[in-house]
C-alpha cells in the first residue's frame, strides 16, 4: 500500500478461506478473491458510516466499474489471511487498493484494486465528481 496515504482511510480484516471456496487441491478458486475484497470494502465503508444502504439513502448508487487482481501466491483452505483495504482516490471516483497477506508471515499473496463511481439514483446518470456526502464522510474538504 502506498505509504503517503492517510492511515485513517485504511482497515484490515482477518479471515480464513472456507472449504467450499476451494478446488480439489484446497486452493481458493479465483472468483472468491472478489468476495474477500468485498468483505474488506464493506468493513472500511462502515468505519465512515457510509455503507451501501447509507449510500443509496443519500441518493447515490456506487457500482464497481473496474476490478483488477494481481495473483502472487495461491490462497489455501483454512489459511489465516489479512485483507488490507485503503481508499487511495476519492475525487472523481472511489478507488480502493488491497493487499491479501498471510497472517503469520505477512507475505503478500495478492494485490488488487477496485473502482466505484457515483451514479445518481434518481436519474441513473454517472457523476464525474464524487458527491459532497462522500467527502464529508471521509472528513476531507469539499472542493
Amino acid at each position: 500500500m502506498p505509504a503517503d496515504l492517510r492511515d485513517d482511510l485504511a482497515i484490515e480484516v482477518r479471515l480464513s478461506p472456507a472449504f467450499h471456496d476451494c478446488d480439489a487441491m484446497q486452493v481458493v478458486w479465483h472468483g472468491h478473491y472478489f468476495k474477500y475484497l468485498e468483505i474488506a470494502r464493506c468493513a472500511l465503508l462502515e468505519t465512515f458510516d457510509y455503507d451501501y444502504p447509507q449510500m443509496q439513502a443519500s441518493g447515490y448508487l456506487w457500482p464497481v466499474v473496474d476490478a483488477r487482481i494481481k495473483y502472487i501466491r495461491p490462497l489455501r483452505y483454512a489459511q489465516p489471511l489479512v485483507i488490507a483495504a485503503r481508499i487511495s482516490e476519492w475525487e472523481n471516483r472511489l478507488k480502493l487498493d488491497y493487499e491479501i497477506r498471510d497472517a503469520s508471515s505477512e507475505t503478500v499473496l495478492t494485490r488488487a484494486h477496485t473502482i466505484q463511481v457515483a451514479v445518481d439514483a434518481a436519474s441513473g446518470e454517472m457523476l464525474y465528481l464524487c458527491p459532497p456526502v462522500l467527502w464529508q464522510r471521509l472528513g476531507v474538504e469539499v472542493p
